[in-house]
């Protein structure tokens, strides 16, 4: 069994009044026993960080403290004057082990985002692949995390509130066709939408359907998998796959 979690932020405040909340429940996770822990996108004032190391030091000293991986969401990251949209991951030893680029920026976004051209699959508590927002409306993005050994997938994502619906949706159906778990964070407040989610998957008579947990304001939770049970059926799907123009 391996215990997920995510959490749900609001966005206003300053950046430390932020992490400052989002450390005490953060720790509140940690001290459950939750393994692997996801933020929303973008989820700090104007979305700038100066540097990971220190302003989220906070949350080094949790995941060591807890042995817990925290994927702190998905920022704008600039090097060399070209920007890019990653997910920094923390590991359980309470340094950054990663990151994943968003695949696909999002309509404004194109202006001076590049694009990433890699998904990666991280190995701690379990093997996981983070799928950035936008990245969730394609399908070719969670389809080869899950190819590429993905037991689970995490989706930091910063939703407005007119986009709730297709956003549910499209995390429904990624899961159900990849036979995977998601929990996707999003952010709360008056132009965000919320709705933060666990999807998780049952099956009856070869027929799989869909269980939802959401969130409701700020707050985080946690849920176990034994995610071993997916792997026969996620085989059988991908092997009744046909090529075909």
């Amino acid at each position: 069994m391996v215990k997920l979690g995510l959490v749900q932020t609001a966005s206003q405040g300053t950046n430390q009044k932020r992490i400052s909340s989002v450390s005490k429940i953060l720790r509140e996770l940690g001290e459950k026993g939750t393994q692997i822990v996801c933020m929303p996108e973008q989820w700090l004032k104007n979305n700038e960080i100066t540097d990971f190391d220190v302003e989220f030091s906070d949350f080094k000293d949790i995941a060591e403290d807890h042995a817990m991986t925290i994927i702190t969401g998905a920022f704008y990251d600039i090097t060399k004057n070209k920007a890019s949209i990653t997910a920094p991951i923390i590991g359980p030893k309470g340094e950054f082990i990663g990151k994943q680029e968003k695949i696909h920026p999002f309509d404004y976004e194109r202006d001076s985002v590049k694009p990433g051209k890699e998904v990666k699959i991280f190995d701690t508590a379990c093997k996981f692949g983070v799928v950035i927002c936008y990245d969730m409306v394609f399908p070719k993005v969670a389809n080869t995390m899950a190819i590429k050994g993905a037991q689970v997938l995490f989706s930091p994502s910063r939703i407005v509130r007119r986009g709730i619906e297709p956003w549910q949706m499209y995390v429904k159906v990624r899961s159900l066709e990849n036979r995977i778990p998601i929990l996707a964070a999003n952010v709360k407040n008056q132009r965000f939408g919320g709705n933060s989610m666990i999807v998780d998957l049952s099956e009856n008579n070869k027929v799989m359907t869909t269980k939802i947990i959401k969130l409701e304001g700020e707050q985080g939770i946690a849920k176990e998998f034994r995610l071993d049970r997916y792997e026969k059926s996620r085989k059988k799907r991908f092997a009744d796959s046909n090529k075909f123009y």
